[in-house]
């Protein structure tokens, strides 16, 4: 099962699309999620079926640092539409509010129920050591700060 799991990752990774940008020379130019959903059985009989998302998710842009125009810009501004509206959901169970928007976005759609559902949710930033990306560090810092504030009971049924 490992190996069928690292032959259909390395599948993806093949398939992700990335371009250059001043910024960048192999720049993800897309979003990526790996869902692996398991059937388990315990010893004694019962079972049950987690799910697993691995997500990557394409770094922030602005256009006048990457130099993008073009097809490239337009990946930038679907890039940052994906974030802004992961932002909004995430600040919106941060917040307990009523409605979370969630329908905002395919990538909000799809993770909906990592984030406000029965799970646990972890989120790993990478950030850059570079002073000429101090802003975008900053900037990934505070998104992941708020991250942390998201409050689900993780049941086990």
């Amino acid at each position: 099962m490992l190996r069928e799991v690292k032959g259909i990752d390395m599948e993806g990774a093949r398939n992700r699309a990335t371009g250059s940008t001043q910024m960048n020379a192999t720049s993800s130019r897309s979003h990526a999620i790996f869902t692996l959903a398991l059937n388990l059985k315990t010893a004694d009989g019962k079972s049950f079926a987690p799910k697993l998302h691995f997500v990557d998710l394409a770094g922030s842009e602005r256009a006048k640092r990457t130099g993008a125009s073009g097809e490239r810009l337009q990946e930038g501004i679907q890039i940052n539409k994906g974030l802004l509206a992961l932002g909004n959901v995430i600040n919106a169970l941060c917040e307990n509010q009523h409605h979370v928007p969630y329908r905002d976005s395919k990538l909000t759609r799809l993770l909906q129920d990592s984030l406000g559902g029965n799970s646990r949710t972890v989120m790993l930033a990478c950030v850059s050591p570079s002073d000429a990306d101090l802003e975008e560090t900053l900037n990934t810092l505070k998104y992941a700060s708020r991250a942390r504030f998201i409050k689900n009971k993780a049941v086990v049924v």
